[in-house]
């Protein structure tokens, strides 16, 4: 086929060159004929532009073609005594009429038709339009990047959607460009017509001695029938580009549209016949014509304003009786079927339900904020965790206070907490001067006392020194800190191979050398968990592999694993907990620890600690003493210990005083300052 074409557009422009016979410029004229009208119902019969990308080459190659049948009919019109072919003289006898001014007069009309109404226009509208579609192409693809970071759509389908709106930039551009061809057409025409005319009239009164009669007659005859032999497939191929330029806000063919859009309004088609049969009045108009077409428009009108109403009643009648059949199924009926028991286990990793007062807050259209806040979240905890939490599902529910919502993992309630709409919560940040009134509560994120104040008081707050948070600010805070806390269990095994199908296309060799001969994809998950579980990133998947491979001959104990795993990752954990360059600890004393470590007792499954519950009352109050003691030094407590001894300790200290974070030297990174504030001691 690529062979063909380009054997075709050769062709074309040899025929400016190749003398034709008359029987294959009459083929060749047929072909152009049938060319044209197939290009034309195509365009009539496409949704959008772009299913007919080609058309602006389209008309170059159609150009080309008429232009070389053009100049190879002048040359037989002048050769051969205005014989250029059947297809020729047909046209020019059906159009004459036997009267050479009026067929010359008609092709003129037509030529300028073709020229200054469907061609100009048509090049204006792709002028316009191109200009429109490059204009909106920087607000296409934001809002295409808004949606696949709202996890509306997916990559692929990003990529499919980006690609269309550059082809439509290219198509439209092409188009401008494209419809000069036939304006330029249009002028080589009358440019050949006048050819045509004027050598005809001198070949015959020199070179044939003809009288001047018979040569007017003679080469106005061919002179028409070769400008219409042009200039009709040259009208159909405007027409087409005309109709291809002004399917941009279409979502069917032409003759869908039209069928649709004008049986949509019977009632215009009533008024319009109206109209026809009162313009009988005026003295004059043909009373026959009019009353007939009248009485058509309003006949059709009626008939299509009936099945109107007749589709509205069946509409109403069917949807009645749908909600009656709803009623009418029970709850056992509908529980026979099995696929709708199972839809009773389906569970979302993470959900949001709001009492109706809030649901503004999640509502775009609404002006709210709250999704597009999720996504920045979700952007930013892959940034400092890495790892991407699913997608929040969000929806309304009735049953539960108006100002409250609440958050669910995999099914269950783990908080819940109540805002206020049009007020701002009111934290004392320790430097407020004075108390202002307002509704008393808790920060739902961190258990702080805080404040709701109206709009009108926010200006008192802020000069009163307290920090003022909107609700939905408040409310991405306290689901943040949830995440947070469970990412651990929200990291499922899916998570897990689409993170090392990640590692693997960028190094590959790792993956394969480990996973899964050494480590198994639920194996990585539990050390993976267990790292969430205590706020350490896991960004740098490939160093996890890598020291879980290299201390294997532990992998009996994920704890123990987990532990090498920690230490190869210090600067990591370092980063997440010093502060400028130093950390501020409590310490064990030696003694504590070496109780501890005796109180280890190892299992086929691990090891776990069996300690007297009098020395873990000692040692959870001698903590909570330091904790109390240095608050106003470290706000965020961190318990320094011996890598042996960190995992026990913080699985003890889980139990009774949670959000504790403790280290092992191990874990901290040589360039950091270790300053002990406080030691913990049970002796």
């Amino acid at each position: 086929m690529d062979n063909a074409v380009t054997v075709f557009v050769v062709l074309a422009i040899f025929l400016i060159i190749i003398p034709l016979p008359t029987w294959l410029l009459d083929m060749l004229f047929v072909v152009n004929i049938a060319l044209s009208l197939v290009i034309l119902m195509i365009t009539m019969y496409i949704k959008e532009p772009l299913e007919f990308s080609i058309f602006p080459s389209l008309l170059l190659i159609t150009t080309l073609f008429r232009l070389g049948l053009n100049i190879s009919s002048t040359r037989l019109i002048l050769s051969e005594q205005g014989n250029a072919g059947h297809i020729v003289a047909a046209f020019g006898s059906f159009v004459m009429r036997g009267n050479a001014l009026i067929g010359f007069i008609v092709f003129v009309l037509i030529t300028v038709v073709q020229m200054i109404v469907v061609t100009k226009g048509a090049e204006r509208v792709a002028e316009v339009t191109a200009r429109f579609t490059l204009d909106a192409m920087p607000g296409k693809q934001m809002a295409i990047d808004a949606d696949l970071n709202s996890g509306i759509i997916t990559e692929e389908e990003a990529k499919s959607r980006r690609a269309k709106i550059q082809r439509e930039s290219d198509f439209f551009g092409a188009m401008d460009g494209a419809s000069k061809f036939i304006k330029g057409d249009a002028t080589f025409s009358i440019v050949a017509a006048v050819v045509n005319m004027v050598g005809g009239i001198i070949m015959g009164l020199v070179f044939e001695g003809m009288d001047f009669s018979t040569v007017l007659t003679t080469y106005t005859l061919a002179t028409v029938g070769d400008g219409l032999c042009s200039q009709v497939p040259a009208l159909l191929i405007s027409t087409a580009m005309g109709m291809i330029v002004t399917r941009s806000a279409s979502e069917e063919n032409l003759g869908a549209d039209l069928q649709k859009q004008f049986s949509s309004q019977p009632k215009v088609l009533i008024i319009a016949g109206a109209i026809m049969i009162v313009m009988m009045l005026i003295p004059g108009f043909p009373k026959i014509q009019l009353l007939v077409l009248g009485a058509g428009l309003i006949a059709l009108g009626i008939i299509l304003l009936r099945n109107q109403n007749e589709l509205a009643l069946r509409e109403s009648a069917d949807a009645k009786e749908m909600q009656e059949n709803r009623e009418a199924i029970s709850e056992m009926e509908y529980y026979k079927d099995i696929d709708n028991v199972y839809k009773l286990l389906e569970v979302e990793p993470i959900e949001m339900e709001f009492g109706y007062s809030l649901i503004p807050l999640a509502d775009e259209s609404a002006g709210g904020t709250l999704i597009e806040r999720v996504v920045i979240f979700r952007k930013q905890f892959a940034m400092d965790m890495g790892m991407v939490f699913p997608s929040v599902r969000m929806r309304d529910n009735q049953h539960i206070n108006p100002n409250q919502y609440v958050i669910k993992i995999k099914g269950e309630i783990v908080a819940q907490a109540e805002v206020l709409m049009d007020h701002y919560l009111a934290l004392d940040s320790g430097n407020v001067t004075h108390e202002i009134d307002g509704i008393d509560t808790i920060e739902p994120a961190f258990n702080i006392p805080a404040k709701w104040v109206s709009e009108q008081d926010k200006l008192r707050a802020e000069i009163a020194g307290y920090t003022l948070i909107d609700p939905t600010s408040v409310i991405i805070t306290h689901l943040s800190e949830i995440i947070k806390s469970h990412a651990s269990e929200l990291l499922s095994r899916q998570d897990v191979k689409t993170m090392l199908d990640k590692l693997k296309q960028t190094n590959p060799s790792v993956v394969e050398d480990i996973v899964p001969g050494i480590v198994t994809p639920a194996y990585l998950q539990k050390v993976l968990g267990l790292l969430l579980k205590e706020g350490v990133p896991i960004r740098d998947l490939q160093t996890i592999l890598e020291t879980i491979a290299d201390n294997q001959h532990a992998m009996k104990d994920v704890d123990i694993v987990t532990e090498y795993v920690r230490q190869a990752l210090k600067r990591t954990i370092t980063r997440r907990f010093a502060d400028g360059g130093q950390i501020r600890v409590l310490t064990l004393d030696t003694e504590t620890e070496n109780k501890i470590v005796s109180s280890v007792k190892k299992s086929e499954q691990g090891s776990y600690l069996a300690m007297e519950p009098q020395i873990i009352q000692l040692l959870i109050a001698a903590l909570n003493e330091q904790i109390d003691r240095v608050k106003d030094v470290i706000p965020t407590p961190i318990v320094l210990t011996s890598p042996i001894v960190r995992i026990y300790f913080k699985k003890l200290v889980d139990q009774f005083i949670p959000n504790v974070t403790v280290l092992s030297f191990s874990e901290i990174d040589n360039s950091v300052q270790i300053q002990a504030v406080g030691n913990i001691s049970i002796a």
